[in-house]
């Protein structure tokens, strides 16, 4: 009966230490957002996506950046195959798995600020599944930035490991 006592006492220990770890920090603030970077759709890094997207997505090399609190903020482009293009102003929390719109790019060439931004999951059907295909093919490495570096996220993306 101790035994039993003991071992169900031990494996509530390890069920609470690890649900504790996935508890936010009550007291973690985003730095603060900067206007949406310019980009070049002529410098996209491809973004690979189902057989079924028909849109071409991409992000700009030149807009990613590692905020000091580990937030990936980058801007993805969408370009149709007619050429119209949109794109979004993005952030990748690894830590959580969530992502965040900050701004748009509108067809009058405008960017347009998100009304109270929120982070929503990378496994939602909403945003986009593009944020969780740059989650996993270079942004982050498990719950981290992919080596708290751009330079390790770009080669990351143009260079992806192939599964063979």
């Amino acid at each position: 009966m101790k035994f039993e006592k003991l071992l169900w006492l031990g494996l509530t220990l390890v069920a609470l230490s690890s649900s504790a770890q996935m508890v936010t920090d009550p007291d973690w603030k985003e730095t603060e957002v900067p206007p949406p970077p310019s980009f070049s759709k002529d410098k996209l890094i491809p973004i690979e996506m189902p057989k079924y997207v028909s849109l071409r997505l991409g992000v700009d090399p030149a807009t990613l950046a590692i905020t000091p609190e580990g937030i990936v903020r980058y801007v993805v482009v969408a370009v149709s195959a007619t050429g119209s293009i949109n794109a979004m102003y993005e952030g990748i929390r690894c830590a959580t798995g969530e992502v965040k719109t900050y701004a748009r790019y509108t067809s009058n060439g405008q960017w347009s600020s998100v009304q109270d931004p929120q982070w929503q999951g990378l496994n939602d059907k909403l945003p986009s599944r593009h944020a969780m295909a740059l989650a996993r093919q270079g942004v982050c490495v498990g719950r981290s930035a992919a080596a708290s570096s751009v330079a390790a996220i770009v080669n990351a993306l143009k260079y992806p490991k192939r599964e063979p």
